[in-house]
Order: C-alpha cells, then structure tokens, then sequence
C-alpha cells in the first residue's frame, strides 16, 4: 500500500497568523499519526512563515511513522535535518522566498551538488528524496546522483486532470517505470486531492508514499481531521 504523508504546514500558517500556539502543531502531528496517516512532512523555510526550525526539534521525539523533512539543501537546512535525525530528506530547489514548490531539480545541471549533499545525509543514514519533474532524463539524473527516493512533482498532473486525466497521467506513470528500472523509491506530491489521488494512484505504479499538505487540511476544516485522513487512506487501497 502507498503511504500517505501528511504535511502540516497548513496547520503551522493558521497558527502563526495568529501568534500564540493555537492550533498546536505537535498536537496536529500526533493527531495525523492517531487517525491513520503512516508520515509527517513539514517544509520548513528560511523565513519560517509556517513551520519553524523550533517545531522540527520539538516534532520529531514524537513521531512514532515517519518524519519526512522537505527544503532547499542550504548549510543550516542540512546540519537541522542531520542534528534532528529526520527519517527521511526531500530536496526542492525552491528560492528563499519561494511561495510554493513549482518545479524539480534540474539533475544534470546540479549533479556535483546533489551528490554532495546526499553523501552526507546517506552518512548521517538518512534516506534521500529528490523532487523532479516527469522527466525521465531528470530521472536518470537523479539515479546517478546517489539518492534513494524521488518526489514526482504532480501540480501538471492536477491541474490537466479536470480537462484530460488519461493525457495528464501519462508522463507520470512512463516516470515511475523508468525510476523502478533504475532502482529508484518513488513518492508524489504537490495538489493532489481527494478529486485526482484515487486515478492517480490507479494509474501511477510503484508508489511507495504521496505527501499532500494543503487539500488536505482544507478538506480537514469541512470533514474534521479524522475522516479526511480516512477518506485519504481509502484512495490509496
């Protein structure tokens, strides 16, 4: 079964609006774990809009599944998630003041670099997880740069799907085959929701987990946690 991930940095961004610690994020995270959900990602960014470096550390005792930390590899991102013994490492090449992550690494362009930084998570026993797009010479790319895991970037997915969802998946699923060949994990993430997870994961194989933070928790506020997590899980069955 693919695992469901959930992110939380949603939680974390209601929370800061606000100041104070309402709602709790540890107590999300437990929470997700509690009603089902197998990982907990969090994003954390330089200008810690949502999650803060303070709630990894305070996070990760807790975590009973799988912490999964996601960021641009700066020195102070890569010595946090070593320092915290995150389970799991996924690599975006986002800016410092990126909004969202809206495309994966170029793994050719940036292989010095990647070998670099995997080497020393893998050092650390880490797992690594590199976000790309649908792109199988990005795929092999990213084979030869020593990581355990891709993240395929799925926002062109979700947002062809309304329009043509076989077209939409197809680059996806040649993806995942390509990254089985080489030997490679294979996760998803970005936009996916509980209108495209159920043909996405039909139709995608050898998917070892997805990630999905945002539609989540929007469903989250109409259906109450528990029952989202649930009606996720029921899609990846």
């Amino acid at each position: 079964m693919t695992r469901l991930s959930v992110n939380i940095n949603k939680i974390a961004t209601l929370r800061n609006s606000r100041g104070g610690n309402t709602p709790n994020v540890l107590d999300a995270a437990m929470n997700c774990q509690k009603f089902g959900a197998q990982g907990i990602t969090v994003h954390p960014r330089p200008d810690e809009r949502h999650i803060r470096r303070q709630d990894v550390f305070e996070i990760k005792p807790h975590i009973t599944t799988e912490f999964n930390i996601e960021g641009y590899p700066s020195e102070d991102f890569i010595q946090m998630v070593i320092e915290v013994k995150a389970h799991q490492v996924t690599l975006v090449p986002d800016t410092h003041d990126q909004l969202t992550s809206d495309h994966g690494w170029d793994t050719i362009k940036h292989m010095d670099f990647l070998k670099e930084v995997i080497a020393r998570f893998k050092a650390a026993g880490i797992r690594t997880s590199i976000f790309v797009d649908p792109d199988l010479a990005m795929i092999e790319g990213a084979k030869e740069t020593g990581t355990d895991r891709i993240e395929l970037y799925t926002e062109p997915f979700a947002k062809m799907y309304p329009v043509d969802p076989i077209c939409a998946v197809a680059p996806f699923k040649e993806a995942a085959k390509r990254a089985h060949e080489l030997g490679l994990g294979i996760n998803a993430g970005h936009d996916l929701s509980l209108k495209n997870l159920r043909f996405f994961h039909d139709h995608v194989p050898f998917l070892d987990e997805v990630s999905i933070g945002h539609a989540l928790i929007a469903d989250a506020l109409y259906m109450g946690l528990r029952s989202t997590i649930q009606d996720y899980l029921s899609c990846l069955q």
